[in-house]
């Protein structure tokens, strides 16, 4: 499904009204935003169709738990590892990450402490523990189950639609 990559406002609303600064020239790329209030501009990227998968709800936490079972490692280089492994088919956003390993962490699925990373800036390594090592197991089960059975439904011939 095609999907707006980015729109951005191409400039700051500064009243409680929606307007734009009259005495500015607008870039050639802004267009009138006709759907709110006259005066607003805003540059459109364009659309694109996504050539990466969205990953489908509730995988993020299996994958960064798989990530973090090789050893401490720090966000950025979970989103780097999960887009590598997939061979940049996935590529995990800040935030969609952040609140994943917040949430893991206070679910206990996760440790986490700062040390300084390979560029020498404090980070903050996420290691798996005892729970979160029995939650991965658990997902893992579940999660090749499941696309066993989604496996099994689209290659049934006898379920094919005429």
């Amino acid at each position: 499904m095609p999907r707006i990559s980015t729109l951005t406002v191409a400039y700051p609303i500064t009243t409680n009204k929606l307007t734009a600064p009259a005495a500015q020239p607008y870039p050639a790329a802004a267009t009138p935003c006709t759907s709110t209030c006259p005066g607003v501009y805003v540059e459109a990227i364009g659309m694109v169709t996504a050539s990466k998968f969205d990953l489908p709800q509730g995988t993020l936490d299996l994958l960064i738990l798989r990530v973090v079972a090789l050893g401490p490692i720090h966000g950025y280089a979970i989103a780097q590892r999960i887009q590598q492994i997939s061979r940049n088919a996935l590529q995990v956003q800040q935030g969609s990450l952040y609140p994943a390993l917040h949430r893991l962490q206070y679910k206990k699925f996760l440790a986490a402490k700062w040390a300084e990373s390979e560029t020498g800036r404090d980070a903050k390594f996420y290691e798996l523990t005892a729970k979160g090592r029995a939650q991965l197991k658990s997902e893992t089960e579940s999660w090749a189950r499941l696309t066993e059975l989604v496996a099994l439904i689209l290659q049934n011939p006898e379920g094919e639609l005429s």
